[in-house]
């Protein structure tokens, strides 16, 4: 039997878990929803780095790792990498294909935090759709800025902040009615790619709005690399 231990957080993630069976991890961080209508194994919190996650794939007999994680979620990407490689068993990836800009789209590309306020600068009311890392700057807000921070979980802001406790998938008649009330200058975005939260940049098209557009990080190379769920599924069904 080949036991997989699938590291997950996605909505793509889930998909798979859908099909993994009792004998199976789906493995969380814990921050956002943990399902409760699976048939494989749910564990939720960290390993403690690559050598804790090395340890549990040994003392569980798990054969596969699969990195299902957001693009976004580097560590735990070259954790998993590290881990497998230590434990001397294969690490898949679905790693699905970013964004790209359409006709009327106005990106500007930004590599870091120091980076992403400079491109700022200029707006007054961003929209930011990075998850929780804006909570940490609220006290750093400009002065001319108001900011809307969307995030999975409930935060304070402050008086030039407004959080939006909400998730996916987000519609497009959804996306237009808040920015037609909000009235955003930009829109600050990470290229996660998928369907699930692409309707704001069709809402930002639409308005004439720019999107500073946070790069993916580098990623290291897997054993398998997929680009859509299908893909990977099949050869799941082969390999176990």
């Amino acid at each position: 039997m080949t036991r997989v231990l699938l590291l997950g957080g996605t909505g793509d993630a889930l998909r798979i878990a859908r099909q993994l069976g009792r004998e199976h991890v789906y493995s969380l961080a814990g921050l956002g929803k943990v399902p409760d209508d699976l048939a494989c194994t749910v564990r939720v919190g960290g390993f403690g780095g690559s050598e804790g996650m090395a340890r549990y794939i040994e003392a569980q007999r798990i054969a596969l790792v699969i990195d299902a994680t957001h693009p976004y979620a580097a560590q735990i990407s070259a954790n998993a990498v590290t881990a497998s490689r230590a434990a001397r068993v294969p690490c898949w990836a679905l790693r699905r294909e970013g964004w790209q800009p359409q006709a009327g789209d106005d990106w500007r590309r930004v590599g870091d935090w120091a980076e992403l306020t400079a491109a700022l600068a200029a707006f007054e009311r961003p929209l930011f759709t990075l998850g929780r890392e804006p909570l940490a700057h609220l006290d750093d807000i400009p002065a001319h800025q108001f900011w809307t921070v969307r995030c999975l979980d409930p935060h304070e802001g402050n008086a030039r902040a407004r959080i939006l406790a909400t998730r996916g998938p987000f519609t497009l008649e959804g996306e237009r009615a808040l920015f037609a009330a909000e009235a955003f200058d930009v829109v600050v975005s990470k290229n996660s790619g998928g369907g699930a939260t692409e309707a704001k940049l069709e809402a930002a098209r639409e308005r004439g709005v720019p999107v500073v557009m946070l790069r993916r990080p580098p990623l290291p190379a897997v054993d398998r690399e997929f680009e859509r769920v299908a893909d990977l599924l099949e050869a799941l069904r082969i390999a176990v």
